[in-house]
């Protein structure tokens, strides 16, 4: 039985709902908010909360248990490791590796939550969707 063991099913096989929570948490991670439906922000909070405490730590094997959540996708922006900020076009004599999603987390959205215990996201209702009236939301990091 499973009383009080609740879980967002959001209709779908494990491994397709695990591929959705990795593709949502990439993009939050990436652009900082994303609008989706109000469901999936809600499966979405308590997974990206704790990637963002593995962050936090910033050791290498809480970097490898990142990597296991997310997509190490890259953009075409780069960024500077030791301050965080992030550049569109390189001088002629400057070497910064690409930015990605999990350089992007460990550096920069890592420092920035060092001293918050918890509630790194935010959900807001939106609308509703135009074509099926499904709730719809925006889950921004704090």
């Amino acid at each position: 039985m499973r009383h009080q063991c609740k879980r967002h099913h959001l209709s779908k096989a494990s491994d397709q709902k695990r591929a959705l929570m990795r593709s949502l948490a990439t993009e939050l991670f990436l652009n900082g908010e994303i609008t989706t439906t109000m469901a999936r922000a809600k499966a979405l909070k308590p997974y990206a909360e704790n990637i963002i405490t593995f962050a936090k730590k910033g050791d290498l094997a809480s970097r490898r248990q990142a990597l296991r959540f997310v997509f190490d996708k890259e953009t075409s922006k780069f960024i500077n490791p030791a301050t965080g900020e992030v550049k569109e076009t390189l001088d002629k004599d400057e070497k910064l590796p690409k930015q990605s999603v999990l350089r992007q987390l460990f550096v920069v959205i890592g420092k920035k939550y060092a001293s918050r215990n918890g509630g790194y996201t935010r959900i807001q209702r939106l609308v509703p969707r135009r074509g099926d009236a499904s709730e719809m939301a925006l889950i921004q990091l704090v």
